[in-house]
């Protein structure tokens, strides 16, 4: 895969919208603020690919880019903002939820959590909701830079227990937009599924 040849297809903010798979899919996942277009933008050495924002919930679109004429890379909205209207919440729901019932061909799901917290209930639905739909995924967490190295070792193992529940061969990736970690094993594994 050409990481240097990825352009900005197209934004959905509807499922009725989204064209049916015509290649293989690696989809981003994971709540508002979380560090998706950072992510995308750090694995395509790109500035301003995808979008970043200091406020969350801004992406409320179901973002496609498409890498060469070989595979799509799909940026889902951030879900768990709690400022954002019940409405709004439901119908990103049901377009997410739309879109992974689908008939896609979606070989990954990089599902992003912040390294710094335990994940949300919010990305235990998500995960739960992937593992239930046999979709495979890895976990990546990010903004691995913003802590220490005692910090780093207790999340790293902590994370290891609180998703326990995945079972022993969950990959979880520690991921730094801003230092580049992880980047390098994320490509490895993206091109391992395709």
């Amino acid at each position: 895969m050409n990481y240097n040849k990825v352009e900005f297809e197209a934004a959905f903010g509807t499922l009725k919208q989204i064209p049916q798979s015509d290649l293989p899919e690696i989809v981003f996942a994971g709540r508002s603020n979380v560090g998706k277009s950072s992510m995308l933008n750090r694995i395509f050495n790109r500035k301003n690919l995808a979008r970043v924002s200091s406020m969350p919930g801004k992406t409320i679109t179901i973002n496609f880019f498409k890498v060469e004429n070989d595979v799509r890379i799909v940026d889902l909205p951030g879900y768990g903002y709690a400022k954002v209207a019940k409405g709004e919440k439901r119908r990103w729901a049901e377009m997410m939820e739309g879109y992974f019932q689908s008939p896609r061909n979606i070989k990954l799901v990089v599902q992003l959590v912040d390294m710094r917290h335990k994940p949300s209930e919010d990305d235990y639905i998500m995960m739960r909701f992937l593992q239930d739909a046999g979709l495979p995924f890895i976990v990546a967490a990010t903004k691995s830079d913003k802590l220490n190295k005692t910090q780093y070792n207790e999340r790293k193992n902590a994370l290891r227990e609180e998703l326990a529940e995945f079972g022993d061969n969950l990959t979880i990736l520690p991921f730094s937009s801003e230092k580049g970690e992880g980047t390098d094993e994320l490509k490895k594994i993206i091109e391992s599924v395709l």
